[in-house]
């Protein structure tokens, strides 16, 4: 029953996105996990909020992403209220000069510990969120 009750809080507690990469990559590295690395405009871009409600605040994804992902959100706002710290927006500008090069909102990489892409999703993915994550799920137990 205690462990029920351990459970229970742990899938009620919101889903941490990672703001360092590198830290990302040594936790997927120690983890055996995956990165899921998410570019946003998070205060103007349409497609980016209905992503991040309909798929990233989905519980299939939480309860998956959990156990298997790291999670990376370089976030572009345009308001000034919402522009995060010189040294975020830093490290979010370097992760598009290399994974973003098209500035894409919202794009979605799947990536292995070590940064390398795996798979990756132009605009709010197609497929129905639970059909999304299944995918995502696949993927990371085809790379234990």
């Amino acid at each position: 029953m205690k462990l029920f009750v351990l459970l229970s809080l742990l899938l009620a507690l919101p889903l941490q996105w990672e703001p360092d990469f590198e830290n990302a990559k040594k936790s997927a590295k120690e983890n055996h996990q995956l990165i899921l690395l998410n570019f946003s405009g998070s205060d103007w871009c349409g497609p980016c909020m209905v992503t991040k409600k309909d798929y990233f605040e989905n519980e299939a994804f939480l309860a998956m992403a959990k156990t298997s992902l790291v999670l990376v959100n370089a976030d572009f706002p345009r308001k000034k209220k919402n522009i995060p710290s010189a040294e975020i927006v830093k490290r979010n500008e370097a992760l598009a000069e290399k994974y973003n090069k098209q500035g894409m909102f919202p794009f979605t990489l799947l990536l292995d510990a070590d940064g390398k892409v795996l798979k990756t999703w132009s605009g709010k993915p197609e497929t129905p969120p639970e059909e999304w994550t299944a995918e995502i799920k696949a993927i990371c137990a085809a790379h234990k």
